[in-house]
């Protein structure tokens, strides 16, 4: 753990999947129109701008860094559906016919992907092995099944995977047993890239380096940036944790930092001790869950663990010491014969929740023509590719089925200093409750 304390340069501003493209992009320098003006070149942005230039649109992305920059090119590369989804939260709220259709969404997200990687010939290492929620200790088996038959029930197509079946596909043996979904993992850097590139083929008119400073509302929406504007009827802010900052939905979605390490290439040796020949992504039902992965780069990925809010819903691109040696803690807790495996690069980012964890999407303004999505809880990669399809036939004019299943009350948030005391002590008490499993599973 001194090791990730003492060592800044393992930190990365940007993140471990992505490296600023060799084509960026030039900065917007003039005043132009389009149809539509998308803010935000993640999964998102990028699949808006694809969709809507399919339907004969003009385009154009404004994103303040590079694509792939923000979250979408910082997660842990897991197409899940809805296995992990809080199903208690919402269904309940929403009533059984439409959390139904809300649990539909996230499972069509991995469909939608996967089509989308043949369609767009994106090669992002996309392993189809399943994704496995594990418990590391049998206090978690209730928690489990009650949510995996809570998910079934509305829809969501999940197994139970008992000890010998987790032995048979060489999972290692800290991770006791579970259940599975379709789905798999790939690398999100690469993934998002492959979505730029499509849509600078497609004739996107992609902006980088451009930040947006403000915005009009009217029947034609002006977008100002340092040197230039943009005019469209119609804005998608594609923004996800980052929207707050921008004048909009504080009120609805909270900004949490997330981390991850990842180790330097195992060797074959310490590949083949650990079995794990399937290469399953693996969950676990902690309060904060722990994801573990092996890449196509045959390096170990953890992420999550420990979460992280700013004051004022902020998003400091800073290290997060605490987090990542929670994250070494977990690795050397769940894979004992790696304990001397150095870690190559640490990373944090945004995701944004809001209270009720389910997708906040919709439309604002005086002349409703400002869409957004936010609130995608760390389940981005699918559910915010699919958006853009259903952002894109709702602009269109056809609300398809699966977006007005998400359409509900948001649960307002807190202001400050409301917000941030009540997100610590949240995330302090998670964290006792983790702690403590964690210390029966070394124990038993």
């Amino acid at each position: 753990m001194s090791e990730l304390s003492s060592n800044v340069d393992k930190f990365r501003l940007l993140g471990g999947w992505v490296e600023q493209p060799d084509d960026l992009q030039p900065e917007l320098g003039d005043d132009i129109n389009a149809d539509v003006i998308i803010v935000g070149a993640g999964f998102a942005g990028l699949s808006t701008a694809l969709e809507l230039t399919a339907l004969g649109a003009s385009v154009v992305v404004l994103e303040q860094a590079f694509a792939g920059f923000g979250a979408s090119g910082r997660n842990a590369g897991y197409l899940a559906g809805s296995m992990g989804v809080e199903f208690e939260l919402f269904h309940k709220r929403l009533g059984v016919e439409q959390a139904s259709k809300v649990v539909s969404f996230y499972d069509e997200g991995v469909a939608y992907v996967e089509r989308r990687l043949g369609e767009l010939a994106i090669d992002c290492d996309y392993l189809p092995s399943g994704v496995i929620r594990a418990v590391i200790h049998p206090s978690q088996e209730k928690r489990l099944r009650h949510s995996m038959a809570l998910g079934q029930e509305l829809g969501s197509v999940t197994r139970f995977v008992d000890r010998d079946e987790m032995r048979a596909r060489g999972i290692p043996p800290a991770f006791l047993f579970g259940c599975i979904q379709h789905g798999g993992t790939l690398d999100p850097g690469k993934y998002v890239m492959g979505l730029r590139r499509a849509a600078l083929q497609a004739g996107v008119r992609l902006f980088e380096q451009t930040r947006l400073l403000s915005y009009s509302d009217g029947p034609t929406i002006t977008c100002r940036t340092r040197k230039g504007s943009a005019n469209a009827p119609v804005m998608v802010l594609a923004t996800n944790a980052y929207t707050p900052q921008l004048g909009l939905l504080r009120d609805k979605v909270t900004p949490l930092r997330v981390s991850a390490i990842e180790t330097q290439p195992l060797s074959a040796a310490q590949l083949q001790s650990l079995g794990w020949q399937g290469r399953e992504g693996i969950v676990t039902p902690h309060w904060t869950m722990e994801s573990h992965r092996l890449t196509a780069r045959n390096t170990l990925l953890i992420t999550t663990k420990q979460l992280g809010y700013a004051y004022g819903s902020q998003t400091p691109n800073e290290p997060d010491r605490a987090a990542y040696a929670a994250l070494r803690q977990a690795l050397d807790d769940r894979f004992p014969s790696l304990r001397d495996v150095a870690i190559d690069k640490c990373w944090s980012g945004y995701i944004s929740l809001a209270y009720d964890a389910l997708p906040v999407v919709g439309e604002t303004g005086p002349h409703s023509n400002i869409y957004y999505t936010a609130g995608c809880s760390g389940h981005g990669v699918g559910t915010q590719s699919l958006i853009g399809f259903l952002l894109a036939e709702r602009i269109g004019g056809i609300e398809q089925p699966l977006l007005t299943a998400l359409r509900h009350k948001t649960p307002s948030t807190l202001p400050e200093p409301l917000q941030w005391c009540a997100v610590k002590a949240a995330l302090a008490g998670v964290n006792l409750l983790d702690n403590a499993l964690n210390r029966r599973a070394r124990a038993s």
